[in-house]
């Protein structure tokens, strides 16, 4: 008997995951900041990045897209790759690919080289996903949760060193370092990770990645992008071309929503789209977010212009500065929004968001002759982009049944994620539109139009609210 007893405990404790230490927890925390602050570089250094590299608005908004777009399409397969393969093995990966994302943006000559880095390094957004496996499956759900907050709030932080880092790194050595010095921590916490952190056996599962519907996303998203900035620069395409780029979109969205219908397991369930509080909410949030994008897009640029013009001739490090309350609002506005939909519901919060967010885009496009009305605007479009994405997120998470939360919570992060990508690259190619023909400088009237746009963009929210009210209450 007690043979057969010490057998089975022998049993159990091979089985048991082995536990993680502080080292650990620490180490995938300095990574989530580190990765955080090299995904955070491009805002306040954009319209420096753009003189170096001599482009425009519009082809400088890619340099950020591109990054988001990758991001997009990993985050449904992070999570099926560790159950997959191993959340550590994949974690590892992943950041081999980020590295080498990094080092190419560091050492890039010119904009196709550094475009390549960035969609490297947005495979970043799976590190997250995978980070929270690995502690799930290693510490108690008590510590679990302390650890993924842990996490979370350093990955939010990195993105706030980031920015104001990004200037400083980029004026007092070159813009280079500031992909190169975040890549080289990442490499070095990596090899911690790998050394400290110990294996997770894989998940058996039937159902496969759906590698065909990442490609065509990705390549819908891209055309597109593309195609915004090929129509708006140089003075436009002919309308043959305009058509052809128009069907190539096309023909590429519409082959990814047929093979999503007809995958086993799809990287987006569109059968989702289907129940009302869903689709509801996707279209919400796409509309919400691009107009957020706009203000993402426009601000920094505005801050940069000449003080001689328009403008106030702010560098990198000023842009950082000037943009720091917004990214804190923002990322404190996660927390308010969820709070907020369960006290008021997500349509209220949604109505007060967009209220907030189209007065504040129309009043700056008349108002933005001092620093303190862009900052102003910065924190406030922020909040109520972050406050009504958030409340929509929490209610779609209760409408739907709890075997489906993680693919329409999934759902809302992709369609977010798109949306804000959308936005900057409309409001670059507002600019390009605007732009003089001598100095290639966007007007001031181009800004007033971007910051008109996109308060008028996020009002559309209004009537979908209205038309929507059943699923948006749900």
């Amino acid at each position: 008997m007690m043979n057969g007893t010490s057998t089975s405990e022998a049993v159990v404790a091979v089985k048991a995951p082995a536990r993680i230490g502080r080292m650990s927890i620490g180490a995938l925390g300095i990574l989530a900041l580190a990765l955080g602050a090299l995904q955070s570089v491009v805002e306040p250094a954009l319209p420096l990045l753009q003189r170096e590299l001599g482009v425009s608005p519009g082809e400088g908004a890619l340099i950020g897209n591109v990054l988001l777009i990758t991001g997009a399409v990993v985050t449904p397969v992070a999570g099926k790759l560790g159950d997959r393969y191993g959340g550590k093995r994949v974690l590892i990966w992943l950041m081999a690919v980020v590295s080498a994302g990094g080092l190419l943006a560091a050492l890039a000559p010119n904009l196709p080289v550094l475009l390549l880095g960035q969609v490297l390094q947005g495979v970043m957004v799976g590190a997250l996903p995978l980070s929270f496996i690995l502690v799930r499956k290693h510490l108690s759900p008590g510590e679990s949760q302390v650890a993924i907050g842990l996490v979370v709030a350093l990955f939010t932080g990195g993105g706030m060193v980031g920015m104001l880092f990004a200037g400083p790194v980029s004026e007092g050595l070159s813009w280079h370092w500031m992909f190169a010095l975040p890549t080289i921590v990442i490499i070095a916490t990596t090899s911690v990770v790998t050394r400290l952190m110990p294996h997770d056996p894989p998940i058996r599962s039937d159902n496969g990645i759906d590698w065909p519907g990442v490609v065509l996303l990705s390549g819908t998203l891209l055309a597109f992008m593309l195609g915004l900035v090929t129509v708006t620069r140089d003075g436009g395409l002919p309308p043959l071309a305009v058509g052809a780029i128009a069907v190539a979109v096309a023909a590429l969205g519409t082959g990814w929503v047929a093979v999503e219908r007809r995958a086993v397991s799809p990287m987006v369930d569109l059968r989702l789209l289907a129940k009302p509080a869903m689709w509801h909410a996707c279209v919400l949030t796409f509309v919400i977010t691009t107009s957020s994008g706009m203000v993402l897009l426009l601000l920094p640029q505005l801050f940069a212009v000449s003080a001689d013009g328009y403008g106030f001739g702010a560098g990198t490090t000023a842009i950082g500065l000037f943009l720091l309350p917004g990214a804190i609002v923002g990322a404190a506005s996660d927390s308010v929004g969820g709070i907020a939909a369960r006290r008021f519901g997500p349509r209220a919060v949604v109505v007060v968001g967009t209220v907030l967010t189209a007065a504040t885009m129309i009043a700056l496009a008349s108002l933005h002759s001092a620093e303190w009305q862009l900052v102003l605007a910065k924190v406030l479009t922020a909040f109520a982009a972050g406050v009504a994405t958030t409340a929509l997120l929490a209610g779609t998470a209760t409408a739907v049944e709890t075997k489906d939360t993680g693919i329409a919570t999934g759902l809302l992060v992709v369609t977010r994620v798109i949306g804000v990508a959308l936005g900057a690259q409309i409001g670059g190619a507002i600019l390009d539109a605007g732009a003089d023909p001598m100095t290639g400088l966007p007007a001031e009237s181009a800004f007033a139009t971007g910051f008109a746009v996109a308060g008028l963009v996020a009002a559309l929210s209004l009537l979908v609210v209205r038309f929507t009210k059943k699923g948006v209450q749900a």
